[in-house]
């Protein structure tokens, strides 16, 4: 059950954009091989404004995501493509509702 998350904002460099949505679409494969990651989501705010959220049914799942293969990814190419270092807020996940289909 998801329990807990991360949000991640995050702000391309000007004429990095088609760069930062590329990383984020290449860290997909690493999230779904995460066994503690529960969902993964890349999402774009803005011309120049990213984020991912993520979510976790315990802090290890959370704490080994923070450590893992995606955040060394972004920390070794966050300085190039980001203006600002990336936003990491983690949240409480209070209620969700079933996926549908």
């Amino acid at each position: 059950m998801e329990a807990i998350g991360l949000l991640v904002t995050l702000e391309a460099r000007a004429g990095k954009e088609a760069a930062a949505e590329a990383f984020l679409k290449s860290a997909q494969p690493l999230a779904v091989d995460e066994k503690g990651t529960l969902k993964w989501y890349a999402f774009r705010l803005g011309q120049r404004k990213f984020g991912i959220f993520d979510t976790f049914a315990n802090e290890a799942g959370r704490s080994a995501h923070l450590t893992g293969e995606i955040a060394k990814a972004l920390g070794a190419r966050a300085s190039e493509l980001f203006a600002v270092s990336p936003q990491v807020e983690k949240v409480d996940i209070l209620v969700s509702t079933p996926l549908k289909g």
